[in-house]
């Protein structure tokens, strides 16, 4: 990103002059108080919004009309948006076929992606017999179907059960390893961000910029052993520090 900035239809400003660099299989989490323009930010980035000024700058060369690396991006919502009238196959399959990939084609990878994610059961399900969590697993397993070298993700765990969402935390930091996808990943919990980033950018309140900028040591595990470890406690020590920080200089409210 080089100085975006987003004003909206009504007057908000909801970016402004925010630059960042990405590098290749990070795990970067953005942090911030709610309404600061993280999502915004996401959706820019996902060309699922404009920016009224600054560019987004891709090292590919295989771009498409929208200025965007062509199949290259994953993206996971707030809510898992899944197709009710569609079994879990039928979901994942989503994507593959809005590229023309035959269903036959598609089979032998979407079953893969499904038993990554621990679905391998539920392919013949439809959404209403999932649970919140499995539901959510479901968007996962379609944002990554296609072998996406980004994935952006937007609080996708927010509105589940703590056990739920440690587990899921859990299942992204496995694929994550597995895949070497680059992960954008969008939170307002400090807990969250440090367990599973190897990067934390932490933003003002709107108008969202970039106020610090905080690598992590992802070289250990990530396991329950480290939620209870001095490592982890240092690390959210420093993250809440600039996020409070970052709101006392934003002037907003958390």
């Amino acid at each position: 990103m080089r100085n975006v900035s987003k004003v909206f239809s009504n007057g908000t400003l909801a970016l402004k002059d925010m630059s960042l660099d990405v590098e290749r299989g990070e795990f970067l989490s953005l942090l911030g108080p709610s309404g600061c323009g993280k999502s915004t930010a996401l959706r820019i980035i996902a060309g699922l919004g404009s920016a009224s000024t600054g560019s987004i700058d891709w090292p590919s060369s295989q771009i498409n009309s929208k200025g965007l690396p062509q199949g290259d991006i994953g993206f996971v919502f707030q809510e898992p948006t899944l197709m009710p009238w569609q079994t879990v196959f039928g979901n994942v399959y989503l994507p593959l076929r809005l590229t023309r990939v035959s269903k036959a084609e598609a089979r032998p990878r979407i079953m893969e992606m499904l038993a990554s994610v621990g679905l391998a059961d539920f392919a013949d399900a439809y959404p209403r017999e999932l649970s919140g969590g499995m539901k959510m697993r479901v968007s996962i397993a379609r944002a990554l179907v296609t072998k996406p070298k980004l994935l952006l993700m937007d609080e996708p765990f927010a509105a589940l059960d703590e056990i739920t969402r440690q587990k899921l935390n859990d299942d992204v930091l496995r694929l994550w390893k597995l895949s070497g996808v680059t992960v954008i990943f969008v939170t307002h919990s400090v807990f969250e961000s440090v367990y599973l980033s190897n990067r934390i950018v932490v933003m003002k309140a709107r108008p969202g910029q970039v106020f610090a900028d905080l690598p992590l040591d992802n070289s250990g595990e990530r396991t329950a052993e480290y939620r209870t470890s001095e490592a982890y406690r240092a690390a959210t020590h420093e993250v809440s520090t600039a996020l409070h920080d970052a709101i006392h200089a934003g002037g907003g409210t958390h």
